[in-house]
């Protein structure tokens, strides 16, 4: 069966808060991504080189797995040439942003407005879900600059709260210094951020603060800053690197056994993030659960590429799949806990987030994010 247009644009973009049939929404993905008329210019390309045809041969979601994993040909692919040709000539791009450069030359993705649009207002649902508060300050301890999560951070402030508070946090530095032997500069690096969000702190009435794992350890050591988040942060969302089971517990029930702490498992690569599933036991891992159809994760063997059983460990494999973007089968750095996602939902979620040692074959750096 053919899709026009229309039809295309209705199964790939539904009201927000619903989720459309995964096999339709990824058979309408392809006629959408691969057609000469509304494909972006590196698909069109990339197309030639398969050994299938997307349009006729991935019917569900589980065909997803025979794309390759094209994520590293986005460090040299012309932004321009990932958006889809269907939004004209005047695409409602909010920015070009790229991967951390962790592992060698970063990789750049386009984020468009209605994609930016639709996480948000998961986002802010999963917020709600939460506890955050509504209307409050936020300040933000993550990159800006080309890093897709200060964009997020931004726009998070402004619709969920009110205002945002940014400190100036270079992530790349950090892993410059450690990875030319210099390692013992990086926690003054750290300290300085943390000052500066001192100030705001003690100026400002911040109601949610977004920091990393490593950040947040080097807060907790000044009993000032702790007093203060105790006295006026009412919510905490965490992301950037894996925080442990123990130090999230010990932050949940004793340094701030009144504020919500709540968790982002992030990549450039899919444009976004997966949320922490609320309502969890302290003691309970941290589950990640990801905005399906659109964003998806698989949890397999690194050598066989196949699915872990459930509670077993194995490499993060993620797809992004919507109307501006397609990145199917990217291989991740990360591995985790496989486990079952939310009634009705698609892929796997996710629990123990921890990086490999190398990557694409580059040691893995993290530093502060």
């Amino acid at each position: 069966m053919t899709l026009d247009i229309a039809e295309i644009t209705r199964i790939l973009e539904p009201p927000h808060g619903t989720r459309p049939d995964p096999d339709a929404f990824v058979q309408a993905a392809m006629a959408w991504h691969f057609d000469p008329d509304t494909g972006s210019p590196f698909w069109l390309k990339r197309a030639a080189t398969l050994d299938f045809d997307p349009r006729s041969d991935v019917r569900t979601h589980a065909d997803l797995a025979l794309f390759p994993n094209v994520a590293g040909e986005l460090r040299h692919v012309p932004a321009a040439d990932l958006i889809p040709r269907g939004y004209g000539d005047r695409a409602d791009v909010v920015g070009v942003y790229e991967s951390g450069g962790t592992t060698g030359a970063p990789k750049r993705v386009v984020l468009l407005r209605e994609w930016m649009e639709r996480t948000l207002a998961w986002s802010d649902a999963a917020l709600d879900a939460h506890g955050f508060p509504r209307g409050v300050d936020w300040l933000g301890l993550v990159p800006g600059g080309p890093h897709i999560v200060g964009e997020y951070f931004r726009r998070s402030a402004a619709t969920h709260g009110r205002h945002g508070f940014c400190v100036d946090l270079d992530p790349r530095w950090v892993k410059r210094t450690i990875a030319e032997g210099r390692g013992a500069e990086a926690p003054s690096y750290a300290e300085h951020v943390i000052d500066q969000a001192a100030e705001v702190l003690r100026t400002q009435d911040i109601g949610v603060m977004t920091i990393t794992p490593p950040l947040l350890e080097k807060l907790v050591r000044r009993d000032e800053l702790v007093d203060l988040v105790n006295e006026k942060v009412r919510a905490i969302r965490w992301g950037g690197t894996q925080l442990d089971a123990d130090s999230r517990h010990l932050y949940r029930t004793e340094i701030f056994p009144n504020t919500v702490l709540s968790g982002n498992y992030g990549s450039t690569m899919i444009l976004g993030f997966a949320g922490e599933r609320a309502n969890l036991p302290d003691d309970a891992p941290c589950v990640f659960d990801t905005l399906d159809p659109y964003v998806t994760f698989a949890v397999v063997d690194p050598e066989t590429r196949r699915p872990v059983a459930y509670g077993e460990r194995g490499r993060v494999v993620a797809h992004h799949v919507s109307r501006s973007f397609l990145l199917p089968n990217n291989l991740e750095r990360d591995l985790a806990t496989r486990i079952q996602p939310p009634e009705g939902g698609i892929g796997d979620s996710v629990a123990d987030i921890a990086p490999v040692d190398t990557f694409e074959d580059e040691k893995v750096i993290e530093g502060v994010y």
